[in-house]
């Protein structure tokens, strides 16, 4: 995901203002958690950010991914799907399942890529997609009715709809973990505590909506402290100061598990911005990761523009390893996602672009390599975390985007 820095032009979703402001009021002591609000301000079935049209995905948008600089990177995700249904020893139905799938940019570049050039894989396809957006949902239908039309076996459900160990493939999502509703923690006077959001006493003088701000408490779950039991991190430590602020995703553990108790057979790739668990909670990082994108910008204020912007968190990855081998997966391997992405074949793309051919012009030769190099980018999408992991899977079998890559 990646933005430019705020632009303060702050505006909120009335609806959901008064949304959040009565379930406070109807909470236990008059607060809900940062989790809870962070999922109504995502979430909410008629006001969150995610159910409305007000998700604005693409260069020019809130945010952008990268399926946004072009198709190569579905291409190059295609290969290795190709790769794992032949480790797979070719099953049809081969299940991909694609969490949280934007506009369906991804499924269409991978689905179009393997009709042209892997037909046989093609046709062994149930692609299915879980999308809590109905708004999102309709956009990737309007998207892929034309892969439908050349034959693509396409699909939304949800987790109920699937039975237990029923998937032989891979699930995978890009940028998905990142948008789970967070818990936020604090260290007060050495003690682990809970950021709770309540309401103001005062409204908002120009629009008499309600201000929300943070209170302190008991955490309101053990899940948060058997959470840094499992990552092997002690904020009790004295290395962590007082006002130490970061965030636990146990909606992440919980999705871990969903998915490993459906997959029967197979893979799950996962791709996001994160970092490892002692990287993650270094006493140096004191205020977490926490960033809100709002109209081509970035910010670190999640009470304003409240429904109108995205939130999101930096993954643990050590907390998803972990947890996927207490639900019967196992690690084949960690990557970033630039060497993943050379790993496959993208130095071997830029490399194409330097021999000249008539069908390519010196324009579209340029924003073909910007785009290459921007997927690659140490500084940006190429320093993106590729976790991959596996169930019922032949040991001894690597997969190319786990290697070396060779030198462009």
């Amino acid at each position: 995901m990646a933005a430019q820095q705020f632009n303060d032009t702050a505006q909120d979703n009335p609806a959901l203002c008064r949304v959040i402001a009565q379930r406070i009021a109807e909470a236990p002591q008059q607060r809900i958690t940062f989790a809870e609000y962070m999922d109504l301000v995502l979430y909410h079935p008629k006001q969150g950010y995610y159910a409305t049209n007000q998700v604005n995905i693409g260069e020019q948008g809130d945010f952008f991914t990268s399926p946004h600089l072009g198709a190569d990177f579905g291409e190059l995700l295609a290969e290795q799907f190709v790769q794992m249904w032949e480790w797979l020893d070719r099953p049809n139905p081969f299940t991909l399942v694609e969490m949280g799938a934007g506009q369906g940019l991804l499924a269409h570049d991978i689905l179009r890529y393997l009709h042209r050039s892997h037909f046989a894989c093609f046709e062994a396809i149930d692609y299915l997609i879980i999308e809590k957006s109905s708004a999102l949902r309709a956009e990737q239908q309007n998207q892929l009715q034309p892969l439908v039309s050349l034959g693509g076996c396409i699909t939304w459900q949800g987790w109920d709809d699937i039975p237990r160990h029923s998937i032989v493939g891979c699930c995978f999502s890009n940028e998905l973990v990142d948008a789970f509703p967070v818990h936020q923690v604090a260290i007060d006077s050495g003690q682990l505590r809970e950021v709770y959001v309540t309401t103001s006493n005062q409204q908002d003088t120009e629009t008499s909506l309600p201000r929300f701000v943070e209170v302190l408490g008991e955490p309101s779950t053990p899940d948060l402290a058997a959470y840094f039991g499992l990552v092997g991190v002690n904020l009790s430590s004295a290395a962590y100061p007082d006002h130490y602020r970061s965030e636990v995703n146990l909606a992440a553990l919980h999705w871990m598990k969903t998915v490993a108790d459906r997959l029967s057979t197979g893979y799950l790739l996962t791709i996001d911005y994160g970092y490892p668990a002692a990287r993650y909670y270094s006493p140096a990082r004191s205020q977490g990761t926490l960033q809100c994108y709002y109209q081509h910008s970035h910010h670190s204020d999640p009470y304003c523009n409240v429904g109108l912007q995205d939130l999101t968190a930096h993954i643990d990855f050590t907390a998803l390893e972990r947890q996927g081998e207490r639900c019967g997966l196992q690690t084949v391997g960690f990557t970033q996602q630039g060497l993943f992405l050379m790993a496959l074949g993208l130095g071997d793309r830029l490399l194409a672009l330097s021999q000249p051919t008539p069908d390519l012009t010196l324009q579209t030769i340029l924003h073909r390599r910007e785009a290459l190099h921007s997927l690659m980018s140490p500084t940006g999408l190429g320093n993106f975390g590729v976790l991959i992991q596996s169930k019922g899977v032949k040991a001894g079998r690597s997969l190319k985007g786990l290697q070396v890559p060779p030198l462009a």
